[in-house]
């Protein structure tokens, strides 16, 4: 195999990719690139068995042939490379060899037979929906995905389909975070899908605020998308996603409205002297002003306080500190509702004109 190619050009798909290659794997070849140089152009493959990321760029093909190479030293040599450089890589008995200028750089490699081929996806649906609305999506949910909690199911993210409607859903048993997507995606038969906590983040990743529509192919096992030369393709979490909709909480007739923006200062503000473990803070919520109280082991503490609406007298209550921030991020309205029945209950966070995104965090004991 030789090819040659563009310093800029080569590196596009190599960042693209090497996200998703593990830097600690049980398989040698998992750590490699898999390389193929056919029909004029250059594929870069990466895999952790879970999840797969293609990506794919024009290059000058002298020979065709594949092989697998370092992931992460390829992407440290062409970065590193001068900006305009033309590299040539050739492989020949065993070894692979990169050449730039006056620089050169040998690697070793392994057999592409080795690397380890996705399954073919039977696609059962496609969904067809705007690439920024799928982003926005994943960016106001991906955050409450548990992160290696035992309940391996939490460890990901729900696409939950419903008379037609998309929704996605992300849970870590403390937090709650719900999105739906305001149009009719077409699929006619609901479904649940859950896609692992790694795949989410790689998809987010690789998706912009474009407007064009992209093509979500569900599988039995997988999920795939393809945007431009990149393809996406992750397997799907084999479990049950609780019943979200059951700690949403209905019936909160407590309600405060404040500035999204004021809040979330004023929070970030007390965190810096809340403990450092449990990162609570104490919402105070009376007589037209709401005060956020922080304090730590050292016996520092900080005191704000912001103008709120509400209809009741009085409240006080726990919440971890990251988790309504986090919330808050994911809103984009000017203003918040916080919904609560009482100070042991959960908390609905929301635009107070909206309900698309939705956010529930559960209260904290101080």
């Amino acid at each position: 195999m030789k090819f040659k190619i563009q310093r800029e050009v080569f590196l596009q798909p190599l960042i693209q990719v090497v996200g998703v290659v593990e830097r600690r794997q049980t398989l040698p070849v998992l750590a490699n690139f898999l390389l193929v140089a056919r029909d004029g152009s250059v594929s870069v493959t990466g895999t952790d068995m879970e999840v797969e990321l293609v990506s794919s760029v024009s290059a000058d093909i002298e020979t065709e042939g594949e092989i697998t190479v370092p992931a992460r030293k390829l992407v440290d040599i062409v970065k590193a490379l001068p900006d305009g450089a033309t590299i040539s890589l050739a492989v020949s008995d065993d070894r692979a060899t990169l050449q730039a200028g006056r620089s050169r750089f040998i690697l070793s490699t392994l057999p592409a037979a080795d690397f380890p081929a996705t399954d073919e996806v039977a696609t059962v649906q496609d969904v067809t929906l705007p690439e920024k609305e799928l982003k926005t999506l994943l960016d106001r949910t991906a955050f409450a995905m548990a992160n290696q909690d035992v309940r391996y199911y939490l460890n990901g993210l729900l696409l939950d389909f419903k008379g037609g409607r998309m929704r996605t859903v992300a849970t870590d048993g403390h937090r709650l975070a719900v999105c739906d997507y305001d149009g009719d995606v077409g699929v006619e038969a609901d479904r649940q899908l859950i896609v692992p906590r790694k795949g989410v983040l790689e998809l987010a990743r690789m998706l912009s605020d474009d407007s064009n529509d992209v093509v979500l192919s569900l599988g039995r096992n997988h999920v795939r998308l393809v945007n431009g030369n990149t393809r996406f393709t992750s397997k799907l979490i084999d479990g049950r996603f609780p019943d979200y909709e059951m700690v949403i909480p209905a019936g909160a007739d407590k309600q405060i409205r404040v500035d999204r923006g004021t809040f979330m200062q004023a929070l970030q503000r007390a965190a810096i002297l809340s403990n450092e473990k449990y990162r609570g803070v104490r919402i105070e919520a009376s007589d037209g002003s709401v005060k956020i109280l922080a304090h730590n082991p050292q016996h520092e503490e900080a005191v704000e306080v912001i103008e709120a609406e509400m209809n009741f007298d009085s409240l006080a209550v726990g919440f971890n500190v990251n988790y309504l921030l986090d919330a808050l991020t994911a809103l984009t309205s000017e203003e918040v509702s916080m919904e609560l029945k009482d100070a042991n209950s959960s908390c609905l966070v929301a635009a107070p004109e909206s309900d698309l995104n939705r956010h529930v965090v559960m209260p904290l004991k101080l």
